[in-house]
């Protein structure tokens, strides 16, 4: 069986190929995998390189490469035909497009549109909501599976070490910062953050605090970030500096692990901007202070045409500030596990947010270990009957017989 996987950025990489890819090399050591990372703007450029490390005989193809392949043009390696192209994030075009050149039966993951319901013999969905989402997306509800959420796998699979990642018990019932992955996140919450736990160190002196490091961002574009303090000045960060593999400000030091979710397993609380980790923590029971910053919207990085726009010189940045700030006023939560769950478990601190205050509000929930392992237990249970949804796909996928 040979299968190609289409995937965009940090969080679907480790979030669902990881996952997935896992499950089906459990299933069938001999099925040959192509991981083609496609342009998105969530990318970090470093996706193929991580999934030839952590899966060795698997080849992964940088978006440099697709761009040859959609334009008709052979590239090394992969070969001319594929039995199923699988989606797993980024634009469906490029799916679409991937299926084109290597034929074979087309899947895919959480999202269709109208234009694609003949294109995807099956669509794999998260729970009954994305089933009705992919309903009114034009696909046939025959042709629609619930497998469950891929993410919760890739959680609990990093967390017990099914990866290969030792433990850690740098931040042992304490607190773990995730400050993202993204170019404008390393650049502005990494510093924001790092004032933070600079405030947590003077509130909760004997707490350990870390930060949760994405392997996709290499260490020298971390240190950089660190020394600038912050490129917008509404970040409100301070210069630190990466030293053996601590972040040291202000006479302090804080341990940066790659391995998040093997720490963040034994944290009491967790502080994180809104996305896939939020899922993953809650996976775990770990309940999280989830930050919305909107210090600088501009910045902020949106699938569909905003993103362009606000590239613009001179109009484009006020264009997509205001743009941003009105779309988020729709919003009662910015975290998934909220939004799933129809209430605030975790705790949303949205607008242009002040270290301090930051700072101030998960001391207060790290100081309140009831409410901490209560929430915990009620996010580990909104999630837990989606543990599965790796093998599940993969046996589907695995299938004799057309989908």
């Amino acid at each position: 069986m040979r299968i190609a996987i289409t995937a965009n950025g940090p969080g679907e990489f480790a979030g669902w190929v990881r996952p997935l890819v896992a499950a089906l090399r459990a299933r069938d050591p001999a099925v040959e995998l192509h991981v083609i990372a496609v342009p998105d703007d969530f990318a970090s450029g470093r996706e193929a390189r991580y999934v030839e490390e952590h899966f060795p005989g698997v080849r992964g193809y940088p978006p440099s490469d697709y761009l040859r392949l959609a334009l008709g043009r052979g590239v090394e390696g992969l070969p001319a035909s594929a039995d199923r192209v699988q989606y797993l994030g980024g634009d469906l075009s490029h799916a679409a497009r991937v299926h084109a050149r290597l034929g074979g039966v087309a899947t895919s993951y959480k999202f269709s549109r109208k234009k694609y319901a003949s294109t995807f013999a099956r669509v794999f969905a998260v729970d009954e909501a994305n089933r009705e989402q992919l309903r009114g997306w034009g696909t046939p509800d025959e042709r629609i599976s619930i497998v469950g959420n891929l993410a919760i796998d890739g959680a609990l699979g990093e967390a017990s070490g099914a990866y290969g990642d030792a433990p850690s018990d740098a931040a042992r019932d304490g607190i773990v910062i995730f400050p993202g992955s993204r170019k404008h996140e390393v650049a502005n919450l990494f510093p924001l953050f790092v004032r933070v736990a600079l405030n947590l160190r003077r509130m909760l002196p004997e707490v350990a605090v870390a930060f949760a490091g994405s392997p996709f961002v290499p260490d020298d574009a971390i240190a950089s970030a660190l020394r600038r303090g912050g490129e917008h000045p509404l970040s409100y960060g301070t210069p630190a500096e990466l030293r053996d593999g601590e972040i040291v400000a202000g006479g302090e030091r804080f341990p940066l692990v790659r391995a998040a979710m093997r720490a963040a397993a034994h944290a009491r609380l967790a502080i994180a901007p809104p996305g896939t980790k939020v899922i993953e923590l809650a996976a775990l029971g770990v309940p999280a202070i989830v930050c919305t910053p909107f210090n600088a919207p501009e910045l902020v990085v949106i699938g569909g045409p905003l993103q362009y726009v606000g590239k613009l010189p001179l109009i484009g940045a006020p264009i997509k500030r205001a743009a941003v700030l009105a779309v988020a006023k729709r919003f009662a939560h910015f975290a998934q596990p909220n939004i799933d769950a129809g209430k605030e478990l975790d705790i949303e601190i949205a607008g242009t947010l002040l270290p301090s205050q930051v700072a101030r509000v998960a001391a207060e929930r790290w100081r309140d270990a009831a409410w901490c392992a209560a929430t915990g237990a009620e996010l580990r249970a909104l999630y837990q009957h989606q543990a599965g949804a790796a093998e599940r796909m993969a046996a589907a996928l695995l299938e004799p017989v057309a989908l």
